[in-house]
């Protein structure tokens, strides 16, 4: 699957407009990624390393849902995945302590929720104080939370899009570093929509991974 910026989409708007050069890092970065569902930001991820747009590398990804396919994919792109299954810990703190124990145990220093559905705790934030990246689908701070396409639809809106920014203790929030714009067209559904989204997604995630990395820390 191709994550280029020549897959299909609407005309959209991203900010900011970096250039190659302007992302470029002198030392690779560590990444761990979170994910839940079926992973095509990680593997947008993963291609936009192959292609030489993000100097970083992948040692871990860590899934919380059995039967998520971004497992397949991890295996495909040949990168080690764990399942910390969030069933199986009693309280949020505990998960967190795993994921964290984790990404210690492979000398993570940057932590991508690509698609992790479940609320982080200050046990992952304070070992990883803003180096924690999350993409949301919707332009920040507008439609927090679940159902962000949903959201935007009912509300009737004409533009949404997508944010990747710094997470912190408030849900969905905490400072932005990427957002592209995305038109609703009269006839969407929240399926089309999202697909649109999903693609700009792909384009501004791995240069707010670098963009974090160069010019905020």
């Amino acid at each position: 699957m191709n994550f280029s910026a020549s897959s299909q989409s609407t005309p959209n708007f991203i900010s900011p407009q970096l250039s190659s050069k302007e992302l470029e890092l002198k030392y690779p970065l560590k990444l761990g990624v979170l994910a839940s569902g079926s992973g095509t930001n990680f593997e947008a991820i993963v291609q936009a390393i192959q292609e030489n747009k993000l100097n970083a590398k992948i040692p871990i990804l860590i899934y919380n849902n059995p039967g998520a396919r971004v497992k397949e994919r991890a295996q495909r792109l040949k990168i080690r995945a764990v399942l910390l299954d969030h069933r199986n810990f009693k309280q949020r703190v505990d998960l967190d302590q795993a994921i964290v124990e984790t990404l210690q145990q492979h000398q993570v220093e940057w932590v991508i929720m690509a698609g992790w559905m479940r609320i982080v705790t200050h046990v992952l934030l304070q070992a990883y104080p803003n180096r924690v990246i999350n993409i949301h689908p919707s332009l920040l701070p507008s439609f927090k939370g679940i159902h962000a396409v949903e959201q935007a639809l009912a509300a009737g809106v004409k533009i949404t899009g997508c944010t990747a920014h710094i997470a912190n203790s408030e849900v969905d929030s905490g400072l932005i570093l990427s957002q592209a714009a995305v038109p609703i067209l009269p006839n969407d559904t929240p399926e089309t929509l999202q697909a649109r989204i999903q693609v700009q997604e792909h384009i501004i995630f791995p240069q707010a991974i670098a963009l974090a990395a160069k010019r905020y820390y």
